[in-house]
């Protein structure tokens, strides 16, 4: 008894898989053909997921074999079911990613005055202590301050050529990379910038800039959720989203619709969490007092709320502000209370970007195609 590959292919192709309207070899249903002596293994792939299926394809493989080539051959036939290609959300497209930087995490609040740039500033101080190559790209477009805080508010980014291209080098201090919108405007003039402009300054900012190699980039983003927002998750594929709140109910029902805009199905990013900035005063004078000047356990309850985790709090103390405003974050402090909540914060942002990048597949880039992509989250 004598055949080859060929005469076995030949007699597939009077088999028709279930539902495809083409031959087997036509429709390349078959992946994988091996004889060893009168034994012949066949691979197949399908789409019919039902057994029925399965079972029918199977013996009129080996019923045709037979008939066409030997009663005498042995026949294996394993048969696999095709899976299906997601379907594409007709809202969302696909960008550019900047292979170099393996998380980028969204730092944002609802509503203006939280502290969500000292958290940024503090947060990407306490990766780089923890051994993480960090950069922060300052996305406040009409109020950047992060070069102030790190200290470099008269530096400028200097031009390096990479690959042949010119590119930003962003300033770097206290082992933080950074790009902030602060270094190319006057301190003293406003920007006046349509979305548009706003828009095409923030992609200058992410992509002619040489970040290098960076296990994090933060992006501190404005209050809201404008222009801005939009072009950030348009331009890169976030792993995840950090909600800043105080316990304020004003501030919270902006929270939350922060959260709500990340969740939206066009833009489908995940939010790590909230933290609850400002959440007491405690006076020097008198260390063990507590004074919820905002209220108390709003942005925890809201966690729990809307099923995110609460990353942690933060208490109102002067010397966070001092800290800032002189270009020396907290976080920069050894064995005291604030630089340990500021630790314990970014610890538990860090667990929670594992559990992410474990379970849920990465993150895309959005571009929004209609205006169905940018309509309000339906309640």
């Amino acid at each position: 008894m004598s055949f080859n590959k060929q005469d076995i292919y030949k007699a597939l192709e009077t088999i028709t898989a279930p539902g495809e309207g083409k031959s087997l070899v036509e429709n390349r249903n078959v992946t994988n053909v091996v004889i060893f002596g009168n034994e012949v293994h066949i691979d197949v792939t399908i789409r019919n997921p039902t057994f029925q299926a399965k079972k029918k394809i199977e013996s009129e493989i080996i019923k045709a074999i037979k008939s066409n080539v030997s009663e005498a051959i042995d026949v294996k036939v394993t048969v696999a079911v095709e899976k299906p290609t997601a379907k594409e959300n007709p809202n969302q497209i696909r960008g550019k990613e900047i292979p170099t930087i393996k998380n980028i995490v969204a730092i944002a609040s609802g509503k203006g005055g939280v502290g969500k740039s000292t958290i940024t500033a503090n947060t990407a101080i306490s990766l780089a202590k923890m051994g993480f190559s960090v950069g922060v790209l300052d996305a406040d477009v009409y109020g950047p301050s992060q070069h102030i805080m790190f200290n470099v508010e008269r530096e400028k980014p200097l031009s390096v050529n990479v690959d042949g291209r010119s590119k930003m080098k962003p300033v770097e201090n206290y082992g933080v990379k950074l790009l902030s919108l602060g270094f190319f405007t006057n301190p003293d003039q406003a920007v006046i910038w349509r979305g548009p402009m706003a828009s095409k300054a923030l992609k200058q900012l992410i992509f002619d800039a040489d970040w290098g190699e960076l296990d994090f980039l933060l992006i501190d983003l404005p209050p809201g959720t404008g222009d801005v927002h939009l072009s950030i998750v348009q331009a890169l594929p976030i792993n995840g989203a950090v909600v800043v709140s105080t316990p304020q109910n004003i501030a919270l029902a902006d929270a939350k619709k922060g959260v709500a805009m990340f969740q939206q199905e066009s833009i489908n990013v995940p939010v790590l969490g909230i933290i609850e900035n400002m959440a007491y005063f405690t006076p020097q004078e008198l260390p063990n007092n507590k004074y919820y000047i905002f209220g108390q356990d709003g942005a925890k309850n809201l966690a729990e709320d809307i099923k995110t985790k609460f990353l942690g709090e933060i208490p109102l103390v002067q010397s966070i502000r001092e800290s800032g405003d002189v270009g020396h974050p907290v976080a920069l402090q050894e064995g005291t209370v604030l630089e340990k909540s500021f630790n314990e914060i970014t610890k538990e942002m860090v667990a929670q970007l594992l559990k992410r990048n474990k379970n849920l597949p990465p993150t895309e880039v959005v571009r929004i195609t209609t205006m169905s992509g940018c309509s309000a989250v339906k309640k």
